[in-house]
């Protein structure tokens, strides 16, 4: 064990540090009229919607119930007040509620699909914590969570003069026990400056009277069909499904599928649900995979509803290979996870990138660098993330967001990195040792991990789901595995990653930084070395500060490429015979004082070629 590297990444609040402004090249021409016009749910896409992003008024207060609103000056949407994208730069507190307000018009035409009974939907793609939302001081809904979408019906208020929307937000960070990933008020090493407020995209959409709220797709690569299950807010009487034309892959057409059931029934409390299953003639489909990202693009028409989606037909399995080793599978065959960490952190809109473009590079960069894999961490992304990972070719392990009160670091971190023995033969359910003595916030955590499965399920590129990392927040992760199993049997569960293996899911998952890596043996599951790496270099002019954090330190990109090469050709490459299924290289890009990164914070110089 390198102890000296070990010792030197203690964990440390760092809270009088000054940040160095950076932007990327995206925030330094950022169009503020022209901010994230992009369809935001490319797998339930309609023609008839408006985006709400650019400047909002907003006001920073403390909390109080009774409150007139008073502007205190322009917040750019979606960036929360924290960012220099947001032009506020200013930390929301616990004691404190902040506040947004915009004035909504209607088109004559939106004046005319309401006289026409067709329904005006508002959606909050994420607002961190709690929000309350009014329109003309009425409150129409409250939602808890920071990382999850909602939505609220406004049709009553669409009319041909303003209405007021308000949302007003609370934010407990990490003084509570609610999501937050690795948002913190006391910055510092592996732990990052909190943000607060809208952070994704705010919208509206028009609908028809009756319209599908949901919509649930489920590919059988073994039996060549797809399963589409529509929950809609009345009973739909006509259903019909076309396959798209794609350039140059004009193959797909309707003729290659066949229904094999059309139904529906009604749902206590859920309105109706219709399924559909669809079947490929003799099987013949085109496999999706990172090299072949193959797409089938389909429009839905449900009665009037009209919706533009995709799928991908993949399998994600555990099976043994020939010669009884347990491995990763990739449509039935042994596939290498060759992964990267990805935390989604940019230095001038922190959680929100700034543009889609954004999200193209780091993906492109990811597979450019030798990647198939990112593990996204501890972070919900907008669903367009995704689907550039979908139609791009790129595996996702999707990191539930952990939760919990203050983390007892000596012993969910220091003494599983120094003893991992011990930290493999301990039970989660001493609650207070790992910051879960609250049984309402382990109930709301549950909450949004079923959520979050429900939210990405349609995803073709999610592989794994990864309910806990390093212990923090962690509880029955047994448990937990069997019940999203439940909720999803067509993926692979990483049900601890790094430490504190319950014995669950469906990988042996270690952590290994500072030992030369290894294989453990495991009968039942594959094995993954979930995070390793974690190699620093700091590039002046390119840093949030110049205190250096990683798990080993190098002077010039040169000596850091030289080392990674010789870290993935010297070690991980010999494990593959011996049982290695995947690796996850810490990371992708520097955050504040961590300087790991594949790229830079800024997103403007390579370090690994």
């Amino acid at each position: 064990m390198r102890i000296k590297d070990a010792l030197a990444n203690i964990h440390k609040e760092h809270v009088d540090d000054t940040l160095i402004p950076l932007y990327t090249p995206w925030g330094e021409n950022l169009d503020k009229s022209n901010v994230w016009q992009e369809y935001p749910r490319p797998q339930m896409q309609r023609e008839h919607y408006q985006m709400l992003h650019g400047e909002w008024d907003y006001a920073i207060v403390p909390k109080s119930e009774e409150y007139e609103f008073e502007s205190q000056g322009k917040i750019l949407v979606p960036f929360s007040p924290e960012t220099l994208l947001s032009g506020v730069e200013r930390q929301l507190k616990p004691n404190e509620y902040l506040w947004y307000r915009k004035i909504l018009t209607f088109t004559e035409e939106e004046c005319q699909r309401k006289e026409k009974k067709e329904r005006c939907i508002l959606h909050f793609d994420a607002v961190d914590q709690q929000a309350t939302v009014y329109v003309n001081g009425i409150e129409l809904c409250r939602h808890y969570g920071g990382y999850l979408p909602f939505e609220v019906d406004i049709t009553d208020y669409v009319s041909e003069e303003a209405c007021v929307l308000q949302v007003r937000v609370q934010d407990e960070s990490d003084t509570s026990y609610h999501t937050r990933g690795k948002q913190t008020l006391k910055r510092g090493g592996m732990f990052y400056t909190a943000q607060s407020g809208i952070w994704q995209s705010v919208w509206y959409e028009w609908v028809p009277e009756n319209y599908v709220k949901r919509m649930k797709i489920t590919p059988d690569y073994d039996k060549a069909t797809v399963t589409i299950k529509l929950r809609s807010n009345a009973f739909i009487q006509e259903v019909g499904l076309q396959l798209d034309k794609v350039e140059g892959r004009e193959h797909l057409n309707t003729e290659d599928m066949r229904v094999l059931y059309k139904g529906s029934k009604q749902c206590a409390g859920k309105g109706w649900i219709t399924t559909l299953v669809l079947c490929f003639e003799e099987g013949n489909f085109e496999s999706w995979s990172p090299e072949n990202p193959n797409l089938y693009y389909f429009t839905l028409k449900a009665g009037e509803d009209t919706i533009h989606s995709y799928f991908a037909m993949r399998s994600f399995t555990i099976e043994k290979d020939e010669t009884g080793i347990q491995r990763f599978c990739l449509n039935h065959q042994p596939y290498f996870l060759n992964g990267v960490l990805d935390q989604g952190y940019w230095p001038d809109g922190l959680m929100t990138a700034p543009c889609d473009e954004a999200f193209v590079y780091d993906i492109k960069l990811a597979k450019k660098t030798g990647f198939n894999m990112i593990r996204k961490h501890i972070k919900i992304e907008p669903l367009r993330w995704y689907y550039h990972c979908d139609r791009l070719g790129m595996i996702v392990w999707q990191d539930m967001v952990n939760g919990g009160t203050a983390y007892n670091m000596p012993w969910v971190c220091y003494m599983p990195t120094a003893l991992p023995i011990m930290g493999r033969k301990i039970k989660d359910n001493l609650y207070h040792m790992f910051s879960r003595k609250s049984e309402e916030g382990r109930k709301e955590w549950e909450e949004e991990c079923r959520q979050t499965v429900e939210h990405l399920y349609n995803v073709p590129s999610i592989s794994t789901w990864v309910p806990f990392n390093e212990a923090w927040g962690q509880f029955d992760a047994e448990r937990i595995a069997n019940d999203v199993k439940v909720q999803d049997a067509t993926r692979t569960i990483d049900h601890a990653s790094g430490w504190f293996d319950q014995k669950a899911g469906d990988f042996n998952s270690v952590h290994n930084y500072f030992r030369k890596l290894r294989v453990e043996q495991d009968d039942k599951r594959a094995f993954v070395i979930s995070e390793y790496g974690g190699y620093a270099c700091h590039v002046t002019g390119h840093s949030s500060v110049e205190r250096v954090f990683g798990y080993k330190k190098f002077d010039t990109t040169e000596q850091l490429s030289k080392a990674y090469k010789e870290l993935y050709e010297g070690q991980v490459l010999p494990l593959i015979e011996k049982g290695l299924s995947g690796v996850v290289y810490t990371q992708l890009s520097d955050i504040e004082e961590e300087v790991n990164g594949l790229v830079t914070y800024d997103r403007k110089v390579i370090k690994i070629q």
